[in-house]
C-alpha cells in the first residue's frame, strides 16, 4: 500500500516510494541501475548503463528549446545503511518501511536514503513528464557514492556533452552549493596474534549516540563511539593489566559512529573494579556532553571468549585508539564558522590477523589533506600497524564566474524575492571528481531540507520538496 500516495509533487514522491522499494544500499546499486535503464527504455529514451552501474538518460528539449545548451541533472543511486540495534530489516533483501511523521518522510527503524533518493525520484519525474519546459537534459545517476564516489570515479565523462551540471545531492534549502571539500579514506591495519584467554572476559558496549554526516555535522561534538571506546579502554589499562579479546563497530567511514563493542579480558580480582571504573566513565561522559547525547550508553557484562589479543599487540591498539584524531582539526580562516579540515574514524573490525580502523578525512585545502595523511601514517608507524590511505578525490573549488551559478540565483530571487545563500561545504560531493575530469565543467549544487543523514533519524520535510522541486523547474524553464 502507497504511503506517499497524497503527498506533492506527486510524481515525484511516487518515483521516490518506488525506489525505496528496491534495496539500494552502497555496493549493491545494480537493481536500482537496472530499473533507470528500464524506465527509459519504457519512454524511449536513449539511456548509456556502464560496467559501474553509473546511467545516464538523454532527452531531447521540449519545443523551442531543441537547440539550447544541454544541461546534466545528477544524483546518485545508493543509500547509506543503517538500522536501530533492534531493527530486523536486511538492506540486502528488503525494502524501507516510509511513514509520514509531523511534516516529514521517514523511514520505521532505518535511514531513509533521501541523501540521495529524492535526487532520482525529481530527475525520473523531469524525464517523465510532457508538460515541462526545459532543455535537452542528461540525466546522470551514479554509483556508490557513500563509499568512495565509486560511479563517478569510474565515469567516462566523453560520454557527456553538457558543460553546466545540477548536482542534487545537498540537505539545506535556500543554499546553493558551489565548492567543496576534498578528501580521502584511511585504513590502519593493526597486526594481532591471540593466545588463550584467561581470566574473566567482559563485554562492553558503548551505544545509544546521535551520529550523523561525518562532514556536515562533524562541527557539531557529537559523541563517536569509537573515540569514546579508545579513551575507555586506555583508562582502564592504566589502572590494571587486560587484554582485547575483539573490538568492532561502525558500518561507514562518512558516518559518526553510534556504537562500539570490546570484549577485553581481567585478572579476577580485577572484575568487580573494572566494572565500577566503566560505570563512573558513563557518569563523566553524560556530565561533560550536558544532554547533548541523552541516549548515550554503557553496558558492561559478563562475557565468552577462547582467545585474547597478547598484551604487548593489546597495548598497541589501545595506544592508537586513544591518540588517534578525530573530528575537526581546524576552521577556514577566511569563511567564519566553516570547517576546513576534519577525520572521522567510522569502522572499526577485528580480524584473524588485525584490527583495522578506517578514517574519512576532508579538506578544502590541498597542503592539509597531505599533512592528515602523514599523521596517520607516522601514528600508524608508531602503534606497529600499517596505513592506506585510499578512495582520494580532489576539492572543488569556487568558481568567479559562473553561468549556472548567476543562472540559479536569479531563478530563486525571482521566486522568493531574496537571494539564495552560495557557499561551500565540509564534505565531498561528487562535483569535485567530475570537474576534476573536466575542469570547464559549472556545476552548483542544492536540494531539499534533510535532517540527521547518514543516521536512523534521518528525515526529509515534505514541503521543501515541493519548493525545491519547483524551484528545479524554473531553473530548467530559465535554461532554456
Amino acid at each position: 500500500m502507497a504511503v506517499l500516495h497524497e503527498l506533492e509533487p506527486k510524481r515525484v514522491f511516487y518515483y521516490f516510494e518506488e525506489i525505496c522499494k528496491i534495496p539500494h544500499g552502497s555496493h549493491n546499486t545494480k537493481e536500482i541501475s537496472d530499473y533507470c535503464v528500464n524506465f527509459a527504455k519504457e519512454r524511449n529514451l536513449s539511456v548509456i548503463q556502464d560496467e559501474a552501474n553509473n546511467v545516464i538518460i538523454r532527452k531531447p528539449g521540449t519545443e523551442g528549446c531543441e537547440d539550447s545548451e544541454t544541461l546534466i541533472l545528477q544524483g546518485h543511486l545508493d543509500m547509506v545503511c543503517e538500522k536501530t540495534p533492534d531493527s530486523h530489516h536486511d538492506f540486502a533483501r528488503d525494502g524501507l518501511e516510509l511513514q509520514i511523521q509531523e511534516g516529514y518522510v521517514t523511514a520505521k527503524d532505518t535511514t531513509l536514503g533521501g541523501d540521495d533518493g529524492i535526487a532520482v525520484a525529481m530527475m525520473l519525474a523531469v524525464l517523465d513528464s510532457d508538460d515541462i519546459i526545459h532543455p535537452p537534459i542528461e540525466a546522470l545517476f551514479t554509483s556508490d557514492e557513500e563509499v568512495g564516489m565509486g560511479g563517478a570515479g569510474a565515469l567516462n565523462m566523453d560520454s557527456l556533452s553538457g558543460k553546466m551540471l545540477i548536482n542534487i545531492d545537498s540537505e539545506e534549502e535556500g543554499i546553493l552549493t558551489a565548492g567543496c571539500a576534498g578528501g580521502f579514506r584511511f585504513d590502519t591495519a593493526i597486526p594481532v596474534s591471540y593466545e588463550k584467554a584467561e581470566g574473566e572476559v567482559l563485554s562492553i558496549v558503548i551505544g545509544g549516540l546521535t551520529g550523523g554526516h561525518s562532514g556536515c555535522e562533524i562541527h557539531k561534538q557529537r559523541g563517536n563511539a569509537h573515540v569514546l571506546m579508545g579513551r575507555l579502554l586506555n583508562h582502564l589499562s592504566r589502572q590494571m593489566p587486560l587484554r582485547l579479546s575483539e573490538i568492532a563497530g561502525g558500518k561507514g567511514d562518512n558516518v559518526i559512529a553510534v556504537k562500539s563493542n570490546a570484549k577485553i579480558v581481567v585478572d579476577p580480582k580485577d572484575k568487580a573494579a573494572c566494572m565500577d571504573a566503566v560505570r563512573r566513565m558513563e557518569r563523566i561522559w553524560k556530565d561533560e556532553f550536558g544532554g547533548d547525547e541523552p541516549g548515550l550508553c554503557v553496558e558492561v557484562t559478563e562475557g565468552k571468549a577462547e582467545r585474547a589479543v597478547t598484551k604487548e599487540d593489546t597495548n598497541q591498539v589501545i595506544s592508537y585508539l586513544s591518540t588517534m584524531p578525530n573530528g575537526v582539526i581546524c576552521y577556514e580562516r577566511q569563511v567564519e564558522g566553516q570547517v576546513e579540515t576534519s577525520l572521522n574514524v567510522g569502522i572499526i573490525q577485528t580480524s584473524e590477523r588485525e584490527v583495522m580502523i578506517s578514517h574519512l578525512v576532508r579538506s578544502s585545502i590541498e597542503s592539509k589533506k597531505e599533512e592528515l595523511k602523514e599523521r596517520l601514517f607516522a601514528l600508524a608507524a608508531l602503534s606497529g600497524g600499517r596505513g592506506e590511505a585510499r578512495d582520494e578525490y580532489p576539492a572543488w573549488n569556487y568558481r568567479r564566474e559562473s553561468k549556472l551559478r548567476d543562472l540559479m540565483v536569479k531563478a530563486y530571487q525571482e521566486m522568493y524575492g531574496e537571494k539564495p545563500q552560495v557557499m561551500t561545504i565540509h564534505a565531498g560531493l561528487e562535483c569535485g571528481l567530475f570537474v576534476g575530469k573536466n575542469p570547464e565543467l559549472d556545476c552548483i549544487s542544492f536540494g531539499p531540507e534533510i535532517l540527521d543523514v547518514h543516521s536512523v533519524n534521518e528525515r526529509m520535510k515534505i514541503e521543501s520538496v515541493e519548493r525545491s522541486y519547483q524551484y528545479l523547474l524554473k531553473v530548467l524553464k530559465e535554461a532554456k
